[in-house]
Protein backbone atom coordinates (compact mmCIF):
# COMPACT_ATOMS: atom_id res chain seq x y z
CA UNK A 1 0.00 0.00 0.00
CA UNK A 2 0.84 3.20 -0.64
CA UNK A 3 1.80 4.90 2.29
CA UNK A 4 -0.04 8.24 1.56
CA UNK A 5 -3.90 8.57 0.07
CA UNK A 6 -4.70 12.01 -1.05
CA UNK A 7 -8.45 12.96 0.14
CA UNK A 8 -10.12 13.62 -2.62
CA UNK A 9 -12.86 15.72 -1.22
CA UNK A 10 -14.02 18.15 -3.71
CA UNK A 11 -17.77 19.10 -4.57
CA UNK A 12 -18.04 17.57 -8.22
CA UNK A 13 -16.41 14.86 -10.83
CA UNK A 14 -15.12 16.98 -13.34
CA UNK A 15 -13.07 18.77 -10.43
CA UNK A 16 -11.48 15.43 -9.76
CA UNK A 17 -10.68 14.89 -12.97
CA UNK A 18 -8.72 17.60 -12.94
CA UNK A 19 -7.03 17.47 -10.39
CA UNK A 20 -5.82 13.99 -11.65
CA UNK A 21 -5.05 15.02 -15.08
CA UNK A 22 -1.99 17.36 -12.86
CA UNK A 23 -0.46 13.69 -12.09
CA UNK A 24 1.70 12.30 -14.62
CA UNK A 25 1.47 8.56 -15.23
CA UNK A 26 4.50 7.43 -13.06
CA UNK A 27 2.71 8.99 -10.42
CA UNK A 28 -0.20 6.69 -9.18
CA UNK A 29 -1.05 7.56 -6.01
CA UNK A 30 -3.87 5.31 -3.65
CA UNK A 31 -6.75 8.15 -3.04
CA UNK A 32 -9.87 8.54 -0.68
CA UNK A 33 -13.40 9.27 -1.57
CA UNK A 34 -15.29 9.89 1.32
CA UNK A 35 -18.84 10.79 1.90
CA UNK A 36 -19.50 14.01 -0.43
CA UNK A 37 -18.01 12.71 -3.57
CA UNK A 38 -19.33 9.22 -3.61
CA UNK A 39 -22.85 10.79 -2.68
CA UNK A 40 -22.89 12.72 -5.43
CA UNK A 41 -21.18 10.30 -8.10
CA UNK A 42 -22.26 7.08 -6.87
CA UNK A 43 -19.94 3.61 -7.61
CA UNK A 44 -19.02 5.73 -11.02
CA UNK A 45 -16.92 7.54 -9.63
CA UNK A 46 -14.69 4.51 -8.08
CA UNK A 47 -14.94 2.93 -11.67
CA UNK A 48 -13.46 5.89 -12.92
CA UNK A 49 -10.59 6.24 -11.30
CA UNK A 50 -10.22 2.16 -11.00
CA UNK A 51 -10.21 2.60 -15.10
CA UNK A 52 -7.19 5.29 -14.43
CA UNK A 53 -4.98 2.26 -12.56
CA UNK A 54 -5.59 3.98 -9.14
CA UNK A 55 -6.31 2.20 -5.53
CA UNK A 56 -8.74 3.43 -3.64
CA UNK A 57 -9.44 3.98 -0.12
CA UNK A 58 -13.18 4.22 0.01
CA UNK A 59 -14.29 5.95 3.42
CA UNK A 60 -18.17 5.67 4.47
CA UNK A 61 -18.03 5.26 8.25
CA UNK A 62 -20.54 2.86 8.50
CA UNK A 63 -22.52 2.94 11.30
CA UNK A 64 -26.42 1.26 12.23
CA UNK A 65 -27.59 -1.91 12.89
CA UNK A 66 -25.69 -5.00 11.96
CA UNK A 67 -28.20 -6.50 9.67
CA UNK A 68 -28.18 -2.91 8.00
CA UNK A 69 -24.34 -2.72 7.72
CA UNK A 70 -23.76 -6.06 6.44
CA UNK A 71 -25.77 -5.63 3.64
CA UNK A 72 -24.66 -2.27 3.07
CA UNK A 73 -21.27 -3.84 3.00
CA UNK A 74 -21.99 -6.75 0.22
CA UNK A 75 -22.71 -3.87 -1.88
CA UNK A 76 -19.54 -2.55 -1.39
CA UNK A 77 -17.80 -5.80 -1.11
CA UNK A 78 -18.44 -5.77 -4.93
CA UNK A 79 -16.68 -2.57 -5.74
CA UNK A 80 -13.11 -3.93 -6.10
CA UNK A 81 -11.87 -0.40 -3.03
CA UNK A 82 -8.71 -1.19 -1.23
CA UNK A 83 -10.12 0.10 2.08
CA UNK A 84 -13.46 -0.04 3.66
CA UNK A 85 -14.75 1.85 7.27
CA UNK A 86 -16.94 1.13 9.77
CA UNK A 87 -17.25 2.96 13.29
CA UNK A 88 -15.65 1.02 15.72
CA UNK A 89 -18.51 2.59 18.61
CA UNK A 90 -20.98 0.33 16.51
CA UNK A 91 -19.85 -2.58 19.00
CA UNK A 92 -18.70 -6.12 18.16
CA UNK A 93 -21.63 -7.22 15.91
CA UNK A 94 -21.43 -4.21 13.98
CA UNK A 95 -17.73 -4.75 12.70
CA UNK A 96 -18.08 -8.59 12.59
CA UNK A 97 -21.33 -8.21 10.09
CA UNK A 98 -19.68 -5.50 8.02
CA UNK A 99 -16.91 -8.53 7.46
CA UNK A 100 -18.89 -11.01 6.74
CA UNK A 101 -20.81 -8.53 3.82
CA UNK A 102 -17.58 -7.22 2.94
CA UNK A 103 -15.97 -11.22 2.50
CA UNK A 104 -19.66 -12.05 0.77
CA UNK A 105 -19.78 -9.42 -1.87
CA UNK A 106 -16.09 -9.71 -2.72
CA UNK A 107 -16.50 -13.21 -3.53
CA UNK A 108 -19.53 -12.78 -5.60
CA UNK A 109 -17.63 -10.29 -7.52
CA UNK A 110 -14.22 -12.27 -8.13
CA UNK A 111 -12.57 -9.43 -6.69
CA UNK A 112 -10.00 -9.23 -3.68
CA UNK A 113 -11.56 -8.63 -0.62
CA UNK A 114 -11.38 -4.73 0.89
CA UNK A 115 -9.24 -4.28 4.21
CA UNK A 116 -11.90 -3.42 6.88
CA UNK A 117 -10.68 -0.34 8.66
CA UNK A 118 -12.63 0.73 11.70
CA UNK A 119 -12.80 4.31 13.11
CA UNK A 120 -11.77 4.55 16.75
CA UNK A 121 -11.89 8.42 17.37
CA UNK A 122 -12.17 11.20 14.75
CA UNK A 123 -8.97 13.53 14.59
CA UNK A 124 -11.08 16.21 15.02
CA UNK A 125 -12.62 15.05 18.38
CA UNK A 126 -9.90 16.06 21.14
CA UNK A 127 -9.98 14.65 24.85
CA UNK A 128 -11.67 16.86 26.48
CA UNK A 129 -14.69 17.32 24.21
CA UNK A 130 -14.86 13.13 24.17
CA UNK A 131 -15.26 13.24 27.56
CA UNK A 132 -17.47 16.21 27.80
CA UNK A 133 -19.85 14.95 25.17
CA UNK A 134 -19.85 11.57 24.75
CA UNK A 135 -19.13 10.88 28.48
CA UNK A 136 -16.08 8.67 28.30
CA UNK A 137 -14.31 8.74 31.31
CA UNK A 138 -11.05 7.10 30.05
CA UNK A 139 -8.28 9.37 28.06
CA UNK A 140 -8.08 9.20 24.02
CA UNK A 141 -5.00 6.28 24.28
CA UNK A 142 -7.38 4.24 26.58
CA UNK A 143 -10.28 4.47 24.63
CA UNK A 144 -8.93 4.41 20.89
CA UNK A 145 -6.81 1.07 21.84
CA UNK A 146 -9.62 -0.29 23.21
CA UNK A 147 -11.95 0.41 20.21
CA UNK A 148 -8.53 -1.29 18.15
CA UNK A 149 -9.03 -4.50 20.37
CA UNK A 150 -12.85 -4.71 19.69
CA UNK A 151 -12.22 -3.96 15.68
CA UNK A 152 -9.34 -6.67 15.49
CA UNK A 153 -11.45 -9.28 17.62
CA UNK A 154 -14.25 -9.13 15.10
CA UNK A 155 -12.47 -9.18 11.84
CA UNK A 156 -11.39 -5.35 10.97
CA UNK A 157 -7.54 -5.38 9.52
CA UNK A 158 -7.02 -1.75 10.80
CA UNK A 159 -8.45 1.47 12.33
CA UNK A 160 -8.44 5.01 11.28
CA UNK A 161 -7.19 7.06 14.44
CA UNK A 162 -4.68 9.85 15.24
CA UNK A 163 -0.68 9.04 14.56
CA UNK A 164 -0.74 9.69 18.40
CA UNK A 165 -2.29 6.28 19.31
CA UNK A 166 -0.06 4.21 16.73
CA UNK A 167 2.31 3.17 19.35
CA UNK A 168 -0.39 2.30 22.19
CA UNK A 169 -2.38 0.71 19.34
CA UNK A 170 0.61 -1.42 18.05
CA UNK A 171 1.94 -1.92 21.28
CA UNK A 172 -1.45 -3.92 22.10
CA UNK A 173 -2.25 -5.36 19.14
CA UNK A 174 -0.17 -6.63 16.05
CA UNK A 175 2.51 -5.17 14.54
CA UNK A 176 0.46 -6.14 10.74
CA UNK A 177 -2.77 -4.47 12.65
CA UNK A 178 -3.11 -1.19 10.10
CA UNK A 179 -3.27 1.99 11.59
CA UNK A 180 -4.02 4.84 8.88
CA UNK A 181 -4.01 8.34 10.01
CA UNK A 182 -5.61 11.37 8.79
CA UNK A 183 -5.21 14.55 10.94
CA UNK A 184 -1.87 15.28 8.33
CA UNK A 185 -0.12 18.80 7.60
CA UNK A 186 2.77 20.22 6.76
CA UNK A 187 4.51 22.17 9.55
CA UNK A 188 3.51 25.25 7.22
CA UNK A 189 -0.21 24.18 7.41
CA UNK A 190 -3.05 25.67 10.17
CA UNK A 191 -4.92 23.09 11.37
CA UNK A 192 -8.30 24.01 10.26
CA UNK A 193 -10.79 21.52 12.08
CA UNK A 194 -8.16 19.56 13.41
CA UNK A 195 -7.57 18.74 16.84
CA UNK A 196 -4.98 16.15 16.99
CA UNK A 197 -2.17 17.21 13.85
CA UNK A 198 1.24 15.35 13.15
CA UNK A 199 3.78 15.91 10.20
CA UNK A 200 4.34 13.27 7.90
CA UNK A 201 7.70 12.83 9.40
CA UNK A 202 5.95 12.54 12.51
CA UNK A 203 3.83 9.97 11.75
CA UNK A 204 6.01 8.18 9.65
CA UNK A 205 8.41 7.75 13.12
CA UNK A 206 5.58 6.99 15.64
CA UNK A 207 4.47 3.32 13.11
CA UNK A 208 1.54 5.09 11.12
CA UNK A 209 1.17 2.34 7.91
CA UNK A 210 -0.79 4.99 5.87
CA UNK A 211 -1.71 8.77 5.96
CA UNK A 212 -4.21 10.67 4.37
CA UNK A 213 -3.88 14.00 3.09
CA UNK A 214 -6.12 16.48 1.92
CA UNK A 215 -6.03 20.12 1.45
CA UNK A 216 -2.02 20.44 1.82
CA UNK A 217 -2.09 18.58 -1.50
CA UNK A 218 -5.53 19.22 -2.72
CA UNK A 219 -5.14 23.05 -1.96
CA UNK A 220 -1.67 23.50 -2.82
CA UNK A 221 -0.77 25.74 -5.88
CA UNK A 222 1.02 22.65 -7.47
CA UNK A 223 -0.37 19.89 -5.66
CA UNK A 224 2.12 17.05 -7.90
CA UNK A 225 5.30 18.73 -5.92
CA UNK A 226 3.28 18.94 -2.61
CA UNK A 227 2.55 15.24 -2.79
CA UNK A 228 5.89 14.62 -3.73
CA UNK A 229 6.36 17.44 -0.21
CA UNK A 230 4.46 14.86 1.58
CA UNK A 231 6.15 11.50 0.31
CA UNK A 232 9.64 13.10 1.55
CA UNK A 233 8.54 14.23 4.58
CA UNK A 234 7.25 10.84 4.77
CA UNK A 235 10.27 9.32 4.24
CA UNK A 236 12.49 11.11 6.31
CA UNK A 237 10.18 9.80 9.11
CA UNK A 238 11.16 6.11 9.07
Amino acid sequence: MRPVIIALDFENQQIVTDFLAQFPPTDQPMVKVGMELFYLAGPSILRTLQERGLRVFLDLKLYDIPHTVERAMRQLGRQGVALVTVHAAGGAAMIAAARRGLDQGSREAGVAPAKLLAITQLTSTSEAQMQAEQLVSADLPTTVTHLARLAQANGADGVVASALEDPTIHAAIAPEFLCINPGIRLATDAADDQQRVVTPAQAAHLGSDGIVVGRSITQAADPVAAYHQVLAEWEAGK
